[in-house]
């Protein structure tokens, strides 16, 4: 499955609230919409010119969703078209736990998926990532139309 607009993408990422984690998630039963909301809000904090890395953040829980019992690393495949190759690589290689070390913006990813985990403050709510996710989706689109 491709995601062809932010309004389906927004509509996955609610419907992550209530669903189970999958291991990697946490802070609280069944939270990877809380989880992912934390650890964009953790790289917003640490790096907020770089929207693509908040956005991989944020969009990670996607893949679980759509294939549950797959690969971990999914969400590249889904994403891809909308928000183009940065978010899919970082969601593609931040999967696999070999990568982090030698890569500064998946040390990063992890690093804040990993705090957001037990970290307890208020990240605010999923509508307000909608702009970051339309002007991530236009960039994307925009350089498609050149290749």
């Amino acid at each position: 499955m491709e995601l062809r607009s932010v309004e389906e993408l927004m509509d996955l990422l609610y419907a992550c609230r209530g669903e189970q984690p999958a291991g990697e998630y946490g802070g609280g039963p069944g939270d990877p919409h809380g989880h992912a909301l934390r650890t964009a809000a953790l790289l917003r904090r640490r790096r907020p010119a770089d929207k693509e890395l908040q956005v991989a953040g944020l969009v990670a829980p996607v893949g679980r969703l759509l294939w549950p019992d797959g690969p971990a690393g999914r969400a590249a495949e889904a994403v891809r078209p909308l928000l183009g190759a940065r978010v899919a690589r970082l969601l593609r290689r931040g999967a696999r736990p070999g990568d982090w070390a030698h890569d500064d913006d998946l040390s990063t990813l992890r690093q804040a998926q990993e705090e957001a985990r037990t970290a307890v403050f208020d990240a605010g709510v999923l509508e307000g990532w909608r702009t970051v996710l339309e002007l991530t989706a236009a960039r994307n689109s925009r350089l498609g139309a050149v290749d």
